[in-house]
């Protein structure tokens, strides 16, 4: 079935600004990428060509690329000549300009294309995209990066409201009163939707497979697949077999840790190796986990938040937690572990909201930070689930996550101490509201990714 995928209008904006930089779109295996890209080339441009790095296509590129760097012995060639020819014999219709995109796929597979990346930038007229599932192997040593001449776009599995659209209730998300105003029924919908989404997640094609069949067993089973052929194609980007044998112990590692640590740590591949060896992690542990660590969060798996002592935005300690980059998977690593259905789905919720933050703060417009923040206040010894700057009005938003009014003592202080402005309040059973003086809004769960972070313009 085909998906609505907001990251089109990305698409659609990266090519009206026309940069003239390559674009390099980053994102887990099978979230969509290669459909996503082949829809937005053939709806937009007159001339595609498309190569992936891991098919065929690749392997004539590459032949393509030897055969038009033989030239005349002492006779130089720049090498944008040598890859406009290597165009032209892989297709003899390829016409630089700028009604004409090169899609390269899976494009760490090669060093050699990865490294003309330079040169498509600044020698092409023509839109070049280039993807990979694990452009993590860009890291090695015979990739040059190539910076200031790529930008950036991140495509994970679907959102809630994606999903939502896939199951054809996409304006029952945008129309929900955030703060109430809706008839029940919407909320009460919404929230069984959520539901669902929290236990399967949205890889394409597991959402898929949900909407024709509305089988959530067969959903997680799914799931479970998919990482399995992770961590299968991951050995090929590995020499020692054993850093490839961590993998399943390190997703059950990290959900542990969810479970275990609600203040963060402060080195967590010690204790993420502490929880894999039982035993105090040494040299080798810490550098392998170190390394599988880096490969998760480079291939799209994991992503990681960060500290802020008393809320303040100048206090920031980088790598203190650790969140699955999809509910599904969060779900099917949280449940494993054994631990009770209701602090299984608290942790799904903070996840979900992790992934809200994070998704906002990739615009790089919004908020404040590399990755989103959790604080902790060292006057009561208690933590604010999530923390955010605002760049639109500089205020410091909190935000309490599944929380009864008596659980969010510590926010609540914080709003009184002055260290927040605002305070969201994002629980599963409510339908919205707003305090008498405006500072404290309560939203629904599942409406966290539309929270505004301008509170503070309406006072200018």
């Amino acid at each position: 079935m085909e998906l609505e995928r907001l990251i089109y209008k990305d698409l659609l904006a990266w090519k009206s600004e026309n940069t003239g930089r390559v674009l390099e779109l980053q994102g887990a295996r099978q979230v969509g990428k290669t459909y996503i890209l082949k829809k937005f080339a053939k709806e937009n441009f007159r001339h595609c060509f498309y190569i992936s790095m891991a098919e065929e296509s690749g392997k004539d590129f590459l032949n393509c690329l030897e055969e038009a760097a033989k030239w005349t012995p002492g006779t130089p060639r720049p090498r944008y000549h040598v890859l406009k020819e290597a165009f032209r014999l892989y297709d003899q219709k390829f016409v630089d300009g700028g009604d004409t995109v090169i899609v390269i796929d899976e494009i760490q597979e090669s060093a050699r294309v990865y490294n003309q990346i330079r040169t498509l930038a600044r020698e092409f007229d023509s839109y070049v995209i280039v993807t990979g599932s694990y452009l993590g192997k860009a890291l090695q040593k015979e990739f040059f990066l190539p910076a200031g001449d790529t930008d950036i776009l991140q495509m994970g599995t679907l959102s809630f409201e994606e999903f939502l659209a896939a199951l054809g209730e996409g304006e029952l998300y945008r129309n929900a009163g955030l703060h109430g105003g809706s008839q029940p029924d919407v909320y009460e919908k919404l929230k069984g939707y959520f539901e669902i989404y929290q236990y399967i997640g949205g890889y394409p094609a597991v959402v898929s497979y949900y909407a024709e069949h509305r089988d959530i067993a067969k959903c997680e089973s799914l799931i479970g697949r998919l990482m399995d052929i992770f961590t299968s194609e991951s050995i090929r980007y590995f020499t020692d077999i054993t850093d490839v044998d961590i993998f399943p112990k390190l997703f059950q590692a990290i959900a542990i840790l969810m479970l275990r640590e609600k203040q963060g740590v402060r080195e967590l591949p010690t204790e993420l190796s502490r929880i894999i060896y039982q035993e105090e992690s040494g040299r080798t542990t810490k550098k392998m986990v170190n390394r599988a660590i880096s490969w998760l969060q480079e291939s799209h798996i994991i992503g990681y938040a960060s500290k802020s002592t008393d809320c303040d935005h100048l206090q920031i300690k980088e790598n203190c937690r650790y969140y699955f980059l999809d509910l599904g998977i969060a779900y099917h690593f949280l449940k494993a572990t054994g631990a009770e259905p209701r602090q299984v789905r608290g942790l799904l919720a903070e996840n979900y909201v992790y992934l809200c933050l994070r998704g906002r703060l990739q615009k790089q417009i919004e908020l404040a930070g590399n990755a989103p923040w959790f604080a902790l206040y060292q006057k009561t010894k208690g933590e604010l689930d999530f923390f955010a700057r605002s760049l639109i009005d500089y205020k410091n938003y909190g935000i309490e996550v599944k929380s009864t009014d008596a659980a969010a003592k510590t926010a609540m202080k914080l709003l009184e101490d002055g260290k927040l402005d605002y305070l969201y309040l994002l629980k599963g059973d409510t339908k919205g509201g707003i305090s008498r003086d405006g500072k404290v809004l309560t939203v629904p769960l599942y409406l966290a990714d539309r929270i505004s972070f301008s509170l503070g313009k309406r006072c200018d």
